[in-house]
């Protein structure tokens, strides 16, 4: 029974992120707004977090969930790059060094910025006791 309400707690997380995604798509065709529903979805998932209006144990398994197969998602575009072999023929070749180093920029820069917030928060934590 317990194996039966995991998976039920898994796919109720996952429709209710999904659904920040959909008011997302929804306030960007009704508002025009010239960023992605998914993106919009997202900041009002952070903002409704951060406001302690949602809580963060109403998502988590699904969130853990969507993030264990993340990797899959990933899959089609690097097939998608494979078939596309041409490009990089001649001065092409040089997308993959600079592909290289911006995905560890980025990855660096993320991961910066997830310990600088943590590292405040914990400032916080510590000021408020």
């Amino acid at each position: 029974m317990a194996f039966v309400k995991k998976y039920v707690t898994i796919i109720f997380h996952v429709v209710l992120l999904y659904g920040f995604s959909l008011v997302g798509e929804w306030l960007q065709h009704l508002l025009y707004i010239p960023l992605p529903g998914s993106i919009i979805g997202l900041l009002l998932l952070w903002a409704a977090l951060s406001l302690k209006l949602f809580r963060l144990q109403w998502i988590e398994s699904g969130a853990y969930f969507l993030l264990a197969y993340l990797p899959l998602y990933l899959i089609p575009a690097t097939v998608g790059v494979m078939n596309y072999g041409h490009v990089f023929v001649g001065k092409g070749f040089l997308l993959i060094p600079i592909t290289m180093i911006s995905t560890f920029v980025t990855m660096w820069l993320a991961s910066w910025a997830s310990q600088w917030t943590a590292r405040k928060s914990a400032e916080r934590k510590e000021q408020t006791i």
